[in-house]
C-alpha cells in the first residue's frame, strides 16, 4: 500500500476557493497574506486558532558528539523556531484519549 501524499499549494488553493466560493486567485493571495504574516508575527508567537502557534525559543549551549569523529564538541546557544499543535488538532488527528 502506498502512503498517501501530503496536499500541494495548488490542491489546497483549490479546496480553499471551492469550500469559499471565491477564484483561485483570491484564495491563493489569501494563503500568501497568511504566510507572510506568520513570517512576520513569529518573533511574538503566531497563533492559528485550533490548529497551533508558531514561538520562537532559546536553546541552551550543550555538549554533543561530532558523528563522523566521535570527539565531543560544544554547541552553541541558538534561538529555534517551532511549531506547537494545539490541543484541538492532535485530538482531531489521533483521537482524544
Amino acid at each position: 500500500m502506498a502512503a498517501a501524499r501530503p496536499m500541494t499549494k495548488s490542491q489546497i488553493v483549490d479546496h480553499l476557493a471551492k469550500k469559499t466560493d471565491t477564484t483561485k486567485k483570491l484564495a491563493v493571495l489569501f494563503l500568501e497574506e497568511l504566510v507572510s504574516l506568520a513570517h512576520k508575527e513569529a518573533k511574538k508567537s503566531f497563533v492559528l486558532p485550533g490548529l497551533g502557534k508558531l514561538v520562537l525559543v532559546q536553546r541552551k549551549k550543550r555538549m554533543g558528539r561530532n558523528p563522523a569523529t566521535g570527539a565531543t564538541m560544544l554547541i552553541p546557544a541558538k534561538k529555534v523556531l517551532k511549531f506547537r499543535i494545539a490541543k484541538a488538532a492532535k485530538d482531531a488527528v489521533l483521537g482524544s484519549k
